[in-house]
């Protein structure tokens, strides 16, 4: 009985690592959408001018 202590406390650092990862992949994410936003206006743009022939 003695080992559940440490258990738990390995349970609660293997969770707390993964919210940690799961914010800082979670923050660059949000950091791609907004780049990926700009370039997908970009592109409509290029797509909706007429076609000079």
């Amino acid at each position: 009985m003695g080992g559940k202590p440490d258990i738990i406390k390995a349970i609660v650092l293997i969770f707390a690592i993964g919210l940690v990862i799961t914010g800082f992949t979670s923050i660059h994410a949000s950091e791609d959408k907004g780049a990926r936003a700009a370039n997908l206006v970009g592109s409509v743009q290029v797509v909706s001018q007429p076609l000079n022939r």
